[in-house]
């Protein structure tokens, strides 16, 4: 084990060691997604060295080794209840509420026992992800690196020739996906504001107090669903020009807070007088199966927040903990809620679980409440690819305009979603 290195001083230049086969002459700063090679914030960065003969299954196999990794965060960096609140509020958004949905179009049986298999398998990756990242970090002497750079480093250790030089097109492909999906999330987050708004206003004059009966409710029309988009814009603009983690634990906690109480006010509901399952099919149809598969992937949303996360933590010796205690409780709700929905109303249950509850003043307010926390939600996955997008911009723009262009970017973001969105509701209309 040997010893950290001293401080650079300001005459001194670090250069990251290509070992391995590993080169990051060819990967210019400009192109770096997260352009923060801070090493000089970082003394300590690493208590080990890493011998040039040392291929990456052995640094792999030695990292759970105590003081195998030591990269300490700045003071801005996300503490441990911070970055669970995060993790787990990046994992509770709209795909929950499909859940029961998904569990019909699997089988009472089938259904819960195929989130479990998908939630082992997710978090398994999860792991594998990180445990790359962290022995890449001591190899190049990096503080952290970023899902594109881990596969474009895992690319260049890989034995094939073909798949070296061409390390950087998967570090796009990541990217490009990566963006893809956590701006799908905000547009799908822009359209469950607005449709669940518009429903309880709608749904106003005939709500009552009665949660005995649920009686149908003649809906009064209001504005279309893209003004009340239109009317989240600013605020949604607002939230994301927040681009700090420390900062957005804070939403985080209240969004988190807000569901926690309306899954208790579901819960509540769905447990009580549960109807015999012995009329429940075990295993679906293969033809609804995808469906099913669909939604569960969809559910499991915050695969995308794991290394930003990690990468912001003071002490990420912890995050492996962290992540194992979140998911196991994130695939735990997921089950529960998705059979108990499933069970309370069988082959009547809906898209939304909200939209089988009755139709009464304590009910909607569930509507309301997760709406609060889907609202949080979408500065948490705008933040990846911001990471990703930004860079590129403000790297293009002198010092004095950066921030401005920072700032500018997030905006124009905010508002392809909103545009996307409502042209996906005009292309429903008339189809």
């Amino acid at each position: 084990m040997a010893a950290s290195a001293p401080e650079p001083t300001p005459s001194l230049e670090l250069t990251a060691p290509t070992t391995g086969g590993l080169s990051t002459d060819s990967v210019s700063p400009a192109t770096m997604s997260t352009q923060r090679l801070r090493n000089e914030d970082y003394p300590d960065y690493s208590s080990t060295d890493v011998s040039p003969e040392e291929s990456p299954s052995e640094g792999l196999n030695n990292f759970s080794s105590s003081g195998s990794y030591q990269r300490f965060g700045e003071s801005s960096s996300t503490t441990w209840f911070q970055t669970l609140i995060h993790l787990l509020k990046g994992n509770i958004g709209t795909g929950l509420l499909g859940l029961p949905l998904a569990v019909k179009n699997a089988g009472i049986l089938m259904g819960p026992l195929s989130l479990l298999v998908i939630g082992i398998v997710a978090v398994h990756c999860m792991g594998i992800l990180v445990k790359c990242a962290h022995h890449f970090c001591r190899r190049l002497n990096k503080p952290f690196v970023d899902y594109g750079e881990t596969v474009m480093y895992g690319l260049e250790s890989s034995p094939s020739s073909w798949l070296r030089n061409h390390a950087h097109w998967g570090r796009h492909i990541v990217d490009f996906f990566l963006i893809v999906t956590q701006l799908g999330f905000c547009c799908v987050y822009f359209v469950f504001l607005a449709d669940n708004f518009k429903q309880v206003i709608e749904a106003a004059n005939g709500t009552t107090n009665n949660c005995n009966n649920n009686e149908t409710v003649i809906l009064t029309p209001t504005m279309d669903s893209r003004l009340y988009m239109l009317t989240f814009l600013p605020f949604l603009v607002l939230l994301v020009l927040i681009r700090n983690l420390r900062v957005l634990s804070v939403f985080s906690l209240l969004a988190n807070i807000s569901m926690v109480v309306s899954l208790v006010m579901i819960y509540q509901f769905i447990v009580q007088r549960i109807p015999n399952p012995s009329r429940l099919p075990l295993v679906a149809s293969w033809k609804t199966y995808p469906l099913f598969f669909g939604t569960a992937i969809f559910a499991f949303e915050g695969i995308g927040m794991v290394l930003p996360l990690e990468n912001k933590m003071k002490d990420p010796r912890k995050f492996p903990v962290i992540l194992y205690v979140g998911m196991a409780m994130i695939t735990a709700l997921y089950i529960s809620l998705g059979c108990l929905g499933y069970l309370q109303f069988g082959a009547d249950i809906q898209g939304s679980i909200t939209l089988n509850l009755p139709n009464c003043w304590l009910y909607q307010s569930v509507k309301l409440l997760y709406s609060v926390g889907i609202f949080f939600t979408y500065a948490l996955q705008f933040y990846v690819p911001a990471e990703i997008i930004i860079p590129f911009f403000v790297a293009r723009v002198p010092e004095q305009w950066r921030l401005v262009v920072d700032l500018f970017v997030r905006t124009l973001l905010v508002c392809l979603t909103s545009v996307v969105c409502a042209g996906s509701l005009v292309g429903v209309q008339h189809s």
